[in-house]
């Protein structure tokens, strides 16, 4: 397809895009960055080290922040963890001290790739699931959306016109009739729903908006690493991934849907709902990096 992106359309506009240190979270914030925006990214993975993150890799926010400016954003790391409420806090009053607000807050904290565990252990009764592992895929999953939200939002209601992001994986439509993986992580991704539709809610009166968006099957950097491929030859792995890995996306596919959500003066109309990346390209003609549009929810 034809579609460039408008790389002035967020140009003035500020960003938070907490757990940006890898995944969705980079790619999202990377394609804020490619619409002109000026982007705060958040994780606990950094230059300084990543031994607080639930993962061992080599991925950092300041790396994202770097490709946020490449890309003609403005990037700036912050390190924060948003389980400790002190952290979110000064980092509430750090964007308050340098903008005054914020005009677009994206909660895509995640990090329970590692606990959710491979499909062998899928479909394990509540019963006999680690209920500590449990208990920390909702803690990372919920309770830092929630904390996140408490400390920002004020920012972004600051001024009318606000959009707060919550990421998940499957739409309300898609979750009500499908179990997902396991009683944890199927509560998670069903509250990350949910909390976009109450927040929406709360918002509304402010002239601000919540709206849930689901990826579809993302190329991450663990997803890559899984099959054992890097992004300029990821179909070699569609003979181990499945016909159905052709549908996959970029993470800047869903980073793409959101600039271009986030820039549209009646983003209003998308108030409480719950959309995929695909649903968001079809609404506003954005493509993946390689000019398709894919939909493995299709």
């Amino acid at each position: 397809m034809s579609w460039t992106p408008d790389r002035d359309a967020l140009r003035g506009k500020v960003a938070v895009v907490a757990g940006a240190t890898r995944g969705a979270g980079r790619g999202i914030a990377m394609s804020l960055g490619e619409a002109g925006a000026t982007v705060v990214c958040t994780g606990r993975s950094s230059v300084t080290g990543n031994a607080r993150s639930d993962y061992d890799r080599p991925e950092t926010i300041e790396e994202t922040a770097r490709l946020v400016d490449e890309l003609g954003g403005t990037g700036v790391a912050v390190v924060t963890d948003h389980l400790v409420h002190d952290e979110v806090a000064q980092l509430a009053q750090r964007l308050a001290d340098e903008y005054g607000h914020i005009d677009i807050l994206v909660n895509d904290i995640w990090g329970a790739e590692l606990l959710k565990g491979p499909p062998s252990t899928w479909n394990t009764p509540v019963w006999e699931h680690d209920l500590d592992v449990g208990l920390r895929i909702l803690r990372l999953a919920v309770e830092t959306h929630l904390v996140t939200s408490h400390y920002l939002l004020p920012l972004l209601i600051r001024r009318p016109g606000g959009l707060l992001v919550e990421i998940t994986d499957g739409t309300t439509g898609y979750n009500a009739e499908n179990y997902r993986i396991s009683v944890f992580y199927d509560l998670a991704k069903v509250a990350v729903n949910r909390l976009a539709y109450s927040q929406g809610h709360e918002l509304a009166p402010h002239r601000a908006t919540a709206v849930a968006v689901t990826p579809g099957w993302m190329r991450s950097e663990i997803m890559l690493e899984h099959y054992g491929v890097r992004e300029d030859n990821w179909r070699d792995a569609l003979a181990s991934a499945g016909p159905a890995f052709a549908e996959s996306e970029t993470t800047r596919f869903v980073g793409r849907g959101i600039a271009a959500l986030a820039a549209d003066p009646d983003r209003s109309r998308w108030n409480q709902q719950s959309v995929t990346a695909a649903d968001l390209a079809r609404a506003y003609g954005s493509t993946d990096i390689d000019g398709t549009q894919p939909d493995c929810w299709k």
